[in-house]
């Protein structure tokens, strides 16, 4: 795999992780379904999965050659990208108005 094909699976993980601790109930994906999540379940999944997602990138990294250290501004810019990614499953949960 490539550095660009590295780059667009890194973002690809990032949308769909960031987005899903809003469009199901389940405890982290795969835990037991809750009648409704509070806010506060679903922020904790979204750290948890801004840290996996931080994982896949550094993994794809270290494979494609030697990994790089980062400073604070790295993750401050990558946090930003991760909440801007949630913004529209944080719209459909909570800013739609659902029927019934």
């Amino acid at each position: 795999m490539d550095q660009t094909a590295s780059v667009w699976l890194v973002l690809l993980v990032a949308a769909i992780a960031a987005n899903l601790p809003f469009v199901n109930e389940r405890l982290f994906v795969i835990g037991p379904r809750r009648e409704r999540k509070s806010l506060g379940w679903r922020v904790l999944e979204l750290v948890v999965a801004f840290g996996l997602t931080l994982l896949v990138g550094f993994a794809l990294e270290a494979r494609l050659g030697q990994r790089h250290a980062q400073g604070w501004e790295f993750y401050a810019v990558f946090a930003s990208l991760f909440l801007t990614l949630a913004f529209p499953g944080f719209v459909w949960r909570y800013l739609r108005r659902h029927r019934g």
